[in-house]
């Protein structure tokens, strides 16, 4: 039997929520080993003049736990 833990992610970019997304999973790895899924909890953006600034993600990242 595997033990898997999830932690909560935010994380934003200028681009997209996929981007976003990579960019959350990419640091999380520095740290976190064996991470096995994501979840996007809820997506969001920052506006700013009328015009879409930045995309945020929350994210739960489930990794298994040696």
């Amino acid at each position: 039997m595997a033990v898997m833990k999830v932690i909560e992610i935010l994380a934003n970019s200028e681009k997209s929520w996929e981007e976003a997304t990579k960019k959350a999973i990419k640091q999380a790895s520095k740290s976190v080993k064996n991470i096995k899924s994501a979840f996007v909890q809820s997506q969001s953006v920052v506006v700013n003049n009328d015009e879409v600034s930045e995309f945020r993600v929350n994210l739960k990242v489930t990794f298994e736990v040696k």
